[in-house]
């Protein structure tokens, strides 16, 4: 009961203070990790001491899961360079510099430094990206921290074992190589034939219920086997996420799709919330054990300092030489603003993986209670001072993601291309026999999405109600008045509950179809209307509505990269051809910043607007 009853507790409080931390805009991790060092020194609040075999099994994999079945493969791959140098380079880097300091200053031998070297050498995806959505960084400076971030547990794990292993005098250098070599292939390998197995199954389940079971199972099945064969769990469950993300809307029906998503979300929200407020609860009982541990209290703090500042600053040290020499090399774009490697150096926070790290170190580890203390001090730290600084840092370096304009008009544009699509195909398929109303219905369904994305571009200050947000609000209102009705009839016993239950259901599924988020969107967000005659730039007034292009159908600056574009916009100064933000190259952005030619617009089909770089004005 009382296992129950603190179980029940620590859920509770976790999830409290993350709704909390969202509320204000604040980073959940550091909230819960603050809460958690504040309540290990409360009267009554019992230490915590979690499994390693927990921690490693219980909620490594499923964190790592829920973040790869949200990744995209396609960003994946376009910078997968820049994803293996952080995750396998810099962690190495990481690894050797604290060791070096951590063997410098404390009384451990060379294989012991290297292991806590590696349990704080790898980042956190919830600290970083959290952080980076919630500001707005490029979405590309947030692919390459999260993808970054799942893909250095395996190098920073391996890493660990084999230094325990190196203390334990049972490896060598040539050992170790092959071991690396082997976590990384089979736990790939491992990933991508679960992938295909599961996908494969999922394929024959039209159950939402069946279907998202075994999506729970999925981390698991990849996991285990890895792990089994000595290969690397963590490159086993992120590849099998990837892969089974990437073909969910081939391989899973649409109500699987939501249900998983849901419940993952649901999953991910909980194991987060909890790891960091474990991470705070376990600080006192560390602090005590390493201050009681024997070692020069001096001698502790000015470890705490230096691993954590050894642990900071190798990221820059890194990050910055390769950068520079990947231009150099030409193995990068050179058009890559300064600012981007400096944000990409200092989202640097610790968190889940390292608390799991550092509980694989044996009982027997010299000076075991100052090395955890160290692995936390760096955790708590790195969340304190690069996690409230973070934001200030992109607003001062002017890092923008993509405009709001931008987001909007892609929405739009693609929503745009589906129902033509969809339009399309239901030409195909009308015969003599289909009844007109079903055409106009099928035909106002489809459209109602993307008149929605359309309307909300072109809304003026005075119009503020679109259409389609009025048509939601009064079904809103009438599925409220439907479903009070049907719960009287059930308070009177006027009908079988199965029956209610259909006609509840009913109701529900199309509550949930009517986008509620968007919704809530355009009330927090200004509307994103072109600017009235009186207001508009110059530089628009001046620019004429189309040209003629230079390269009608392509980016050349992409077809030299190697890069895939995906919308084209057009110089309306001299008719260039570049893509859009949304690619990898960002080449209209790029020509704009080399020619200073001032307004460009889309050239993808449905769109007529332009956009002013000058005065970031919409038209």
């Amino acid at each position: 009961m009382h296992v129950a009853i603190g179980l029940v507790v620590l859920v509770a409080s976790a999830a409290s203070l993350a709704a909390l931390a969202r509320r204000f805009g604040i980073s959940e991790p550091l909230v819960l990790t603050l809460a958690g060092v504040v309540a290990s020194y409360l009267p009554h609040v019992p230490e915590v001491h979690p499994d390693p075999e927990v921690i490693l099994l219980g909620f490594l994999p499923p964190l790592l899961y829920t973040s790869a079945i949200r990744t995209s493969l396609v960003d994946f791959r376009a910078n997968v360079r820049t994803i293996a140098l952080l995750s396998v380079g810099l962690v190495l880097f990481s690894t050797f510099a604290v060791a070096a300091v951590v063997w410098w200053l404390l009384p451990v031998p060379l294989a012991v430094a290297v292991a806590l070297g590696a349990v704080v050498a790898p980042t956190d995806a919830v600290a970083a990206t959290g952080i980076a959505r919630r500001i707005g960084m490029p979405r590309r400076i947030v692919t390459i921290l999260e993808d970054e971030s799942m893909f250095n547990d395996a190098t920073a794990l391996v890493t660990v074992r084999t230094a325990i292993a190196a203390a334990a005098g049972t490896v060598s250098i040539w050992k170790a190589g092959g071991d690396f070599l082997l976590a990384a292939g089979g736990g790939a390998a491992v990933g991508i034939v679960v992938a295909y197995l599961l996908a494969m199954l999922r394929r024959r389940i039209t159950d939402p219920v069946l279907d998202t079971t075994l999506s729970f199972l999925a981390p698991f099945v990849a996991y285990l086997p890895a792990e089994g064969i000595e290969a690397s769990g963590v490159i086993a469950v992120v590849t099998c996420g990837m892969v089974l993300g990437h073909g969910a809307p081939v391989w899973q029906s649409a109500a699987s799709r939501i249900a998983e998503r849901t419940n993952w979300r649901t999953i991910q929200f909980i194991l987060e919330s909890v790891v960091f407020l474990m991470i705070g609860l376990q600080m006192r009982a560390i602090i005590e054990g390493a201050w009681d541990s024997g070692l020069d209290h001096g001698t502790l703090i000015v470890a705490a300092v230096a691993v954590m500042l050894a642990a900071m600053l190798s990221r820059p040290l890194w990050v910055f030489p390769v950068a520079a020499l990947s231009r150099m090399l030409g193995l990068s774009n050179a058009d890559v603003p300064v600012s981007h490697p400096v944000v990409v150096s200092w989202a640097g926070m610790r968190g889940v993986v390292t608390l799991a790290a550092v509980l694989l170190l044996p009982a027997d580890t010299p000076q075991l209670p100052v090395l955890k203390l160290l692995a936390l001090v760096v955790v708590a730290g790195t969340l304190l001072l690069q996690g409230t600084s973070l934001p200030w840092l992109v607003r001062r370096l002017d890092v923008r993601g993509p405009s709001r304009a931008e987001n909007a008009l892609q929405k739009a544009n693609l929503l745009h291309q589906a129902t033509a699509a969809g339009l399309a195909e239901l030409d195909k398929h009308i015969t003599p026999d289909t009844p007109q109303s079903v055409i106009e219905s099928l035909h106002d369904r489809v459209t109602w999405k993307t008149n929605a994305a359309w309307e909300r571009l072109g809304r003026s200050e005075s119009e503020l109600v679109t259409p389609t947000a009025e048509y939601r609000r009064l079904r809103l209102e009438m599925l409220r008045a439907e479903r009070e009705t049907v719960l009287r009839v059930r308070d009177s016993g006027g009908a079988d509950y199965e029956i209610l239950q259909y006609v509840l259901s009913r109701l529900d599924l199309e509550e949930s179809m009517i986008d509620r988020y968007d919704e809530a969107e355009e009330e927090r967000v200004e509307p994103l209307a072109a600017p009235a005659a009186a207001d508009i730039c110059t530089h628009l007034q001046n620019a004429p509505l189309l040209r003629e292009p230079t390269e009608p159908d392509e980016c050349k600056e992409c077809i030299a990269e190697g890069y895939t574009w995906v919308h084209l916009r057009m110089c309306l100064t001299c008719g260039h051809i570049a893509c859009c933000d949304s690619s990898v190259g960002n080449h209209a952005t790029k020509h704009y910043g080399s020619t200073g030619h001032p307004v460009m617009r889309s050239v993808e089909p449905g769109e007529t607007w332009r956009w002013c770089y000058v005065d970031e004005l919409l038209g």
